[in-house]
This record gives structure tokens, C-alpha cells and sequence, in this order.
């Protein structure tokens, strides 16, 4: 898309850190290149003001990628773009399918039953249209039990938990920048991803809640 759109050699394309290094790599593989920008800290898209920030008149394009099955607020950013004649390019995480309709409702309803059961976690917001193609809770350390431990405690206990975001692109080598992104750098430290699959049985979403919230004590309750 971004060959067809004539984005090429000298051109700057902004693109999220948190998340997957192939829009990075598609953005060098046109000739281009990849400006990392901040996320937004709700739905871990990007972030419109750190755009805009990000944008420099070599600017030609701005990749914003849809995160865990909740769309980005497109409205913004299309008129950050129109105000700077930018590209704007959608992408969803190809990594895990949408699925049918009945799939996503079940992984809803899964979702809705742990945001309504967790407790010193912070949960996911729904969002209007979110898949939760991945259902993704933030556990804060702060001298704590971070997210890394959390995480290995409950695997113990059976629950199939999975680090969504490792090391942001911008932290990559070959991707190394010298930028600021707080809010992406905090989400790569704390997001982990709990099973949310419509093949889960009320019992076994009853020992996801069951073993996060043995740790809930320990953890700062969630804001």
C-alpha cells in the first residue's frame, strides 16, 4: 500500500513501537522511514497529539494499527492527516483471526465475565467494536509483584497467560531510536494477555479468575 501510494526513498512514515516489527519492516522495504510514536494508554493504538508530534514536513504516511481487537479512534488521526496531507493507513493485527460472529460474542462474553470478576488487575475498557482478539490487563510492579512474576504464578496454576508486547520495535535492533514513549514503554511492562478463547468452559474461566486473584493482594488495586 505504501509503494502504490508512491511513499519511497526520503519520505517518514509514523508507525506505533508497541506491537509487531513487519509494519516497521514494510515501511523500510519501501525505501522509507519508520517514525515511532506514543501510544494511547486505553486502546495501546496511537496516540493522535504524539503524532502530530512525530510529524515533520518529510512526513508522507502515518500506519495506524488496530490493537487486540479493539479499533483505534480513527476520526483524530484522519484529520491529523488531512491537516498535513498524510496517508493514513489502517492495519489490523494479523497474528490471531477476527473469527465468525458467534466466536467473537463468546469471547466477549468471556471478557465481560473476567472484567466483572478480576480484582488487582486493571482490566481492559471495552470499546465500542472490540473483538478481544486478545484480552489484555495491565499488573503494575512498584516494588510489587510485577508482571513477569504474576505471570509465571499463574501459569503454575494452569492458566495459558502470554506477554502480548516483549521489547517495543523502537528497542529492536536495526529499529533503534533515541525517542521518548512513555506510555509504550509502561504497556510493554505491564500488558499481559489472559485466555479469553470461545473454547473455554465457565469452569475453567472460573480458575483464570480464581488464580489472578490469589495474587490480587499483593498487587496495587486497579485505578
Amino acid at each position: 500500500m505504501l509503494r502504490a501510494a508512491g511513499v519511497g526513498v526520503g519520505d517518514e512514515v509514523v508507525v506505533p513501537a508497541f506491537g509487531n516489527v513487519d509494519v516497521a519492516e514494510a515501511v523500510m522495504a519501501a525505501g522509507a522511514r519508520p517514525v515511532f510514536a506514543d501510544i494511547d494508554p486505553v486502546t495501546y493504538c496511537l496516540e493522535p497529539a504524539a503524532v502530530d508530534a512525530a510529524t515533520t514536513p518529510r512526513t508522507a504516511a502515518v500506519v495506524v494499527v488496530h490493537r487486540f481487537g479493539r479499533p483505534a479512534d480513527l476520526g483524530p488521526l484522519q484529520a491529523l492527516g488531512r491537516r498535513h496531507g498524510l496517508l493514513v493507513l489502517e492495519q489490523r493485527e494479523s497474528e490471531v483471526p477476527e473469527g465468525p460472529y458467534e466466536e467473537v460474542a463468546q469471547r466477549r462474553e468471556r471478557a465481560a465475565f473476567l472484567d466483572s470478576r478480576l480484582r488487582g488487575v486493571r482490566t481492559p475498557e471495552r470499546g465500542i467494536g472490540h473483538t478481544y482478539q486478545q484480552y489484555v490487563v495491565r499488573v503494575p510492579g512498584n516494588g510489587r509483584p510485577d508482571r513477569d512474576a504474576f505471570a509465571r504464578a499463574i501459569r503454575v496454576k494452569g492458566v495459558a497467560c502470554r506477554v502480548p508486547v516483549k521489547t517495543p520495535v523502537h528497542r529492536l535492533p536495526g529499529f533503534r531510536q533515541c525517542v521518548s514513549l512513555p506510555e509504550t514503554e509502561r504497556a510493554a511492562e505491564e500488558t499481559l494477555a489472559l485466555p479469553v478463547d470461545a473454547s473455554l468452559t465457565k469452569r475453567e474461566m472460573q480458575r483464570i479468575a480464581s488464580a489472578c486473584n490469589a495474587l490480587g493482594g499483593l498487587l496495587q488495586p486497579a485505578l
